[in-house]
């Protein structure tokens, strides 16, 4: 039997593919999707080209339909929490079913689980969020001064090297002239 994805599920596949983190390939989007790696290279180039196959059936026909469903940032608490409690007596399969029907992805049910369990709250993602982008900052800052100071001590090794060996061959010469 040859799985059928929706034309939402589709376009979510391809957004996130090409919105990857730096370091993920496709293969693991592809992976966490329960997709084939081949099957969401073909979804990406009819994306490019504009070909993706129509959509049939009970499903919204528009052109931008990414931007007409909701979103799992525009998920509220509570929102969360149900989704939660409805998928914690299914089985993987339903719960992927279900999670393309309402346009999220499996992996959104584990991080918002974590969530709750952490505390966390969207005003705390987004601080954490802003907190990151500092510390990567500070971070690239840190390695440009460590490789600055990296060089210079290579340097200043380098000058103690070719001054003892000056020294040496001086000193050596002035003994063989006296």
């Amino acid at each position: 039997m040859r799985a059928r994805f929706t034309q939402s599920f589709k376009m979510q596949a391809v957004e996130k593919a090409l919105s990857r983190a730096e370091g993920i390939n496709l293969a693991e989007v592809a992976e966490s999707l329960g997709v084939g790696y081949s099957t969401l290279q073909k979804w990406i180039a009819e994306s490019r080209n504009q070909t993706l196959e129509p959509i049939q059936g009970n499903e919204i026909l528009s052109s931008d339909l990414m931007t007409k469903e909701k979103r799992p940032q525009d998920w509220s608490l509570d929102q969360k929490l149900k989704m939660i409690f409805t998928c914690a007596s299914l089985d993987d399969h339903k719960v992927s079913e279900l999670c393309r029907e309402q346009g999220i992805y499996p992996h959104h049910l584990e991080q918002w689980k974590l969530d709750f369990a952490n505390g966390n709250t969207v005003s705390n993602k987004v601080k954490n969020q802003s907190e990151v982008k500092d510390l990567k900052h500070e971070i690239k800052a840190l390695k440009k001064e460590l490789n600055r100071k990296d060089k210079a001590l290579a340097e200043a090794a380098a000058i103690l090297v070719l001054q003892k060996k000056v020294s040496a061959i001086w000193n050596n010469d002035e003994d063989d002239s006296q």
